[in-house]
């Protein structure tokens, strides 16, 4: 398998495409190509980005080619086991699969106004009202998820699965941002940053030497 993905530094969807290959313990070559630079358009235009119209990441296993940071999941879900993703409780389970979806398709004002960049830490700021919303909304699912099938992991249904990869950037976007969170997502937080993958990601993101300075402010 080959898993082409954009700068560990700013590339939110990416760190989930990553997440999810590393998860499926299969071995994979990767492909790390650096965002807007000089040659983005004509390298989007190559048979490898094709399928996906440019976009990062982009899943090569022999003549299969799957994009897009959920459907790699559940691709590699089916390769695998189910059981390394997603909860075994049906219920569980279901909650795991719309909080994942959830993620996927909403918190629009968290994603344009706190872009993600694992190597900066900003001072504290008020975040606008959108924004603030959208991290209510996130706390509540946290909490959710925690209370009824979180158990005794650290996790948000236990074990490291599908859900904790989704929300993996929107933990580095709060670090990075210094964004207000309920008292017992500090926990989860730091489960997830201390979580070897991501130890590993975070890494190779300080030793990259691109630099995309509108992701190197913070919002006004």
């Amino acid at each position: 398998m080959k898993l082409i993905i954009g700068n560990k530094a700013y590339s939110s969807w990416s760190l989930r495409g990553w997440l999810a290959a590393k998860q499926s313990g299969l071995l994979f070559e990767e492909v790390v190509v650096p965002l807007y630079d000089a040659e983005w358009d004509r390298r989007r235009e190559g048979d490898e980005f094709a399928p996906s119209s440019g976009k990062v990441p982009i899943l090569w296993d022999g003549e299969a080619v799957v994009w897009d940071s959920l459907a790699i999941i559940e691709y590699l879900a089916e390769k695998t086991s189910r059981d390394l993703f997603w909860p075994a409780d049906p219920a569980a389970r279901a909650m795991a699969r719309s909080m994942s979806a959830e993620m996927h398709s909403s918190f629009t004002a968290l994603r344009k106004k706190h872009s993600m960049n694992i190597r900066q830490a900003f001072p504290p700021k008020r975040p606008d009202d959108d924004v603030l919303a959208d991290l209510a909304r996130i706390m509540e699912l946290w909490a959710q998820a925690r209370a009824r099938f979180g158990g005794d992991g650290q996790f948000l249904f236990g074990q490291f699965g599908a859900a904790d990869i989704m929300y993996a950037p929107v933990v580095t976007r709060i670090v990075t941002y210094s964004l207000p969170i309920a008292r017992f997502a500090a926990s989860y937080m730091d489960a997830v940053i201390q979580h070897p993958f991501m130890q590993d990601w975070i890494a190779a993101a300080q030793e990259e030497e691109w630099v995309i300075e509108q992701f190197e402010q913070p919002t006004a």
